[in-house]
């Protein structure tokens, strides 16, 4: 990882190591490497908690009709049919359809056959991303 011109400001603002004038840029340069160090463990870090699941869950979210549901399933506390999601919805029964098999892919929905009913309810990781949205406003 290379320094940029502004990470270099960053630290040679932040310094205040006492060092005399011919020995500042020494410190200088010590105190880069270090902060790219720790910059490069984070960035590490960072990069083994990514979970291509968890991108296709966020992605999933950022569809209105999608988050909509999830949103009508929590305010229900209770396993809707399909057959009254698509009313409600005010779309056609494909495009619900298509939603909810988007939502299920991800685990953010579940389904129950009930002779030729389908269920839909939220299940539990659902829950806790709504929760978290909720309790950050």
């Amino acid at each position: 990882m290379q320094a940029s011109t502004e990470l270099k400001r960053l630290v040679a603002e932040e310094i205040a190591c006492g060092c005399n004038e011919s020995e500042l840029d020494e410190c200088r340069e010590a105190d880069l490497e270090e902060r790219l160090s720790t910059l490069e463990s984070y960035r590490h870090e960072a990069e083994d908690r990514v979970d291509p699941a968890d991108i296709r869950t966020m992605s999933k979210l950022g569809d209105e009709t999608r988050f909509t549901i999830l949103r009508v399933l929590q305010t229900a506390d209770s396993e809707l049919c399909f057959c009254e999601l698509t009313p409600l919805l005010s779309l056609s029964q494909s495009a619900v359809s298509h939603a909810l098999a988007d939502l299920r892919d991800v685990e953010l929905v579940q389904r129950r056959k009930d002779g030729r009913w389908r269920y839909y309810q939220l299940t539990d990781r659902a829950e806790a991303i709504l929760d978290a949205l909720d309790g950050t406003r």
